[in-house]
């Protein structure tokens, strides 16, 4: 009998690796299929098959799914996004063309795109912040004028807040419109549709759903205004029964308007005075610390159990228990060389902190991308109550320290890639 084995579409940093120890736990192989394997150093140093492949190319990625179906039994296939989230629909197509499970790749590529999200999810009656789409800067300022400063710029097609910035004058409009006009190469892969938002005010919340289920609603602190970069983030959100009703109520009306009844997805809200609407929906799970804080506070694996729909086995969503989980985001205050960073050691001794995790090491280069990539690690800690959560995890932020030194005003900023992960796991945590 063939090996069983799981295709996956490029890798992830942050929970790329999760994805490959949850396969193996359920008995699947792993083999990732990359562009560039040596982008994710999990693969070498866990010594994991990979193919280098043009995952741009779907021709080239049937063909070496075909290969390998001559060696193993293909029970799945899954990726990740990266910056670019079509990847999910070119998924969903693998899975289309080998009769496996897999999300809808037309539903995926209509929610890929923002504007076209939002006509989808304003037919349904989803509420949301006013919208316009612009195509150019004299669209964007009238559009602008339309909704009413200030306004959230952002590119139509994304992920990561990157691109995202909140306008508050004419200026810093005009200026940020011309930036994502010209495609500046830090944003990605971004597209020159722009997208003008009302800024809806309000503390932000996100739900993360697997098939039609909502299996968690965590709360999220973002600063560095006019930039969005997360700062925190907490399971379970602390709100009224009445508000998690209403916050699930329409998470689950957004999955019927984007066709989105398979796999996983996060909603991302804001709760405004006419109460909670929708600033973004993605079709996926999402990365960082979001899959690790869901099976702290409520027993429940979503990674694992998302390879079991990609299998096609039976997957459970069942509470085990019931703690408050939450991360801290260590975030620079300037550019520079970081000449140290350090106390992680002591911080992940402290009773009920799960984890402390650096991405950069000292004498890397520091330039702030004011989106997702400017964090330089974080810590998480798990208890009982949300006061005591709190209360552990300033505890331990509060002995991580860093210094940077400034780049000398006439010299040259280095921007360097996402660095590499380097991992301090409390001894013990679940």
């Amino acid at each position: 009998m063939a090996r069983r084995a799981l295709i996956l579409v490029e890798g992830h940093r942050s929970i790329g690796l999760l994805y490959v120890n949850a396969a193996l736990r359920l008995g699947v192989h792993p083999i990732t299929l990359s562009a560039d394997p040596a982008q994710y150093d999990y693969l070498a140093a866990e010594s994991l098959e990979a193919i280098r492949v043009n995952t741009d190319d779907f021709d080239a990625l049937i063909r070496e799914c075909s290969r390998l179906r001559a060696t193993y039994d293909i029970a799945g296939i899954t990726g990740f996004s990266g910056l670019d989230e079509s990847i999910y629909a070119t998924v969903g197509k693998l899975c289309r063309h080998f009769d496996l499970p897999g999300p809808d790749p037309a539903s995926i590529e209509r929610c890929c795109d923002k504007y076209t999200q939002r006509q989808l999810l304003a037919a349904a009656g989803v509420p949301m912040p006013a919208y316009r789409l612009a195509a150019d800067a004299t669209e964007v300022e009238s559009s602008a004028m339309e909704i009413g400063l200030p306004v959230i710029v952002k590119p139509a097609v994304g992920s990561g807040s990157c691109g995202v910035r909140l306008c508050r004058d004419v200026d810093e409009l005009a200026k940020h419109a011309a930036n994502l006009l010209a495609g500046q190469p830090t944003w990605g892969r971004c597209s020159p549709r722009i997208l003008i938002e009302e800024f809806a005010q309000g503390p932000q919340y996100s739900a993360d759903t697997m098939g039609n289920e909502v299996i968690a609603v965590g709360a999220a602190d973002f600063d560095c205004p006019p930039n969005f970069v997360v700062r925190g983030s907490i399971f379970p959100a602390p709100l009224t029964d009445y508000e998690h009703k209403r916050i699930t109520d329409v998470s689950l009306s957004c999955l019927s308007a984007l066709g989105l009844g398979w796999g996983p997805a996060n909603i991302e809200f804001r709760w405004t005075e006419r109460g909670p609407v929708v600033i973004e929906v993605n079709p996926r799970l999402p990365g960082w610390t979001t899959p690790r804080l869901i099976q702290l506070a409520y027993g429940i694996d979503p990674i694992a159990e998302h390879l079991k729909v990609v299998i096609g086995e039976e997957w459970n969503l069942s509470r085990r228990h019931s703690q408050t989980a939450a991360a801290r985001f260590l975030v620079p205050e300037g550019d520079g060389i970081l000449d140290r960073i350090e106390g992680h050691n002591l911080a992940v001794s402290i009773p009920g902190v799960v984890e402390v995790k650096l991405y950069v090491e000292p004498k890397t280069s520091i330039v702030r991308n004011d989106d997702y990539r400017d964090i330089m690690g974080h810590v998480i800690a798990a208890s009982p109550s949300r006061a005591e959560t709190e209360a552990i995890l300033q505890r331990a932020v509060d002995l991580v320290s860093w210094s940077i030194t400034p780049f000398p005003t006439n010299g040259e900023k280095k921007k360097t890639a996402v660095p590499d992960l380097l991992e301090t796991r409390a001894g013990g945590a679940s």
